[in-house]
């Protein structure tokens, strides 16, 4: 029967058959087939489900609630609920996966209320791209546990070295080809076409530059009367 419905649910991807199922997972206590059930076939209530099932008595539905706030982005109650059952990886990577520094650090300070050292530990790496340097060295220094932050701070610290080299090589970079650019001298063609304007030619040789004297027109006609007259 249970076959079949699934088979059912695969062809139609029916809203009301997906549920029927779900329910079905959940009275025979089968998180394993619900969890599949709800990552295969998306359409139903998610946040419905979640709600019903972040008060079961099961861990593990409790679980799938958790799962279900965190695909509809519902972080802050996702991580919550796993706060509240100690299912700490999944608080660390709901925490990462929210992009939210806000809710990591909070998550940080959260073990360190709680002694959990270990954990905060575990979370600078699993969280690390949402944790603030100067927050969790405040953390740190405020429970006296510079151990356990030391490794995230010394492979920020790596990380801020590096951006400030590249940046400085960058600049240094862009001066010299300034300084290049302003040492090259004008070309005599460009200063003439500066001086044209656009549209304009560059002024040409003047008559009789290169060539040989131009004769007088009126030497010319002079000559021929006098050479008449003779």
């Amino acid at each position: 029967k249970q076959w079949y419905q699934r088979r059912v649910a695969i062809t139609a991807g029916n809203k009301v058959i997906n549920e029927a199922l779900n329910n079905i997972y959940i009275d025979h206590e089968d998180y394993d087939s619900l969890r599949e059930s709800i990552d295969n076939y998306n359409n139903f209530d998610n946040i419905a489900l979640a709600i019903r099932l972040e008060k079961h008595e099961l861990i593990e539905f409790r679980r799938i609630a958790a799962y279900l706030f965190k695909m509809n982005n519902r972080w802050e109650q996702a991580v919550k609920l796993c706060k509240k059952d100690l299912l700490f990886k999944d608080a660390m990577e709901y925490a990462a996966d929210s992009r939210n520094s806000k809710i990591s650090e909070e998550l940080m300070a959260w073990f360190l209320e709680n002694k959990n050292y270990e954990c905060f530990a575990a979370g600078t790496f699993v969280m690390y791209d949402m944790l603030r340097p100067d927050v969790i060295l405040e953390l740190a220094w405020k429970h006296n546990i510079m151990d356990f932050a030391m490794p995230y701070l010394i492979q920020s610290l790596k990380e801020y070295t590096q951006k400030v080299d590249k940046l400085e090589v960058s600049d240094e970079t862009r001066t010299k080809e300034a300084e290049t650019n302003n040492q090259q001298p004008l070309v005599l063609g460009e200063q003439l076409m500066i001086t044209a304007g656009p549209g304009m030619m560059a002024p040409g040789p003047m008559p009789g530059m290169y060539g040989m004297q131009q004769v007088n027109p009126m030497y010319n006609g002079g000559g021929a009367g006098y050479m008449g007259a003779m």
